[in-house]
């Protein structure tokens, strides 16, 4: 008898090890889990950040050279009014 109950004792404790062992994997896998969340969701936000950082630098760059066309345009047409001008003999 008493060697049935030391049997079952160390049925116990085995059971209580291996318990113990799969709870602290859980937990571990959910800080894990948890960091990598973090970590993703930073990453996320920095991504972000610096998409909306190019699509400023890509839009000031559209702009500009859109103004410069506009400029350029601007320019050709005040040269053509200028050479009909001097055509008619008149001054720029």
């Amino acid at each position: 008898m008493r060697r049935r109950n030391r049997l079952i004792a160390v049925s116990q404790v085995v059971v209580l090890l291996a318990g113990g062992s799969m709870l602290q994997g859980c937990v571990v896998g959910a800080v894990v889990g948890g960091t990598a969340a973090v970590v993703g969701g930073t990453a996320k936000a920095t991504g972000a950040v610096v998409g909306a950082g190019v699509d400023a630098i890509t839009t000031s760059d559209e702009e500009t050279r859109a103004r410069r066309e506009r400029e350029q345009r601007a320019w050709e047409r005040e040269q053509r009014r200028c050479e009909q001008r001097q055509r008619q003999g008149k001054t720029c």
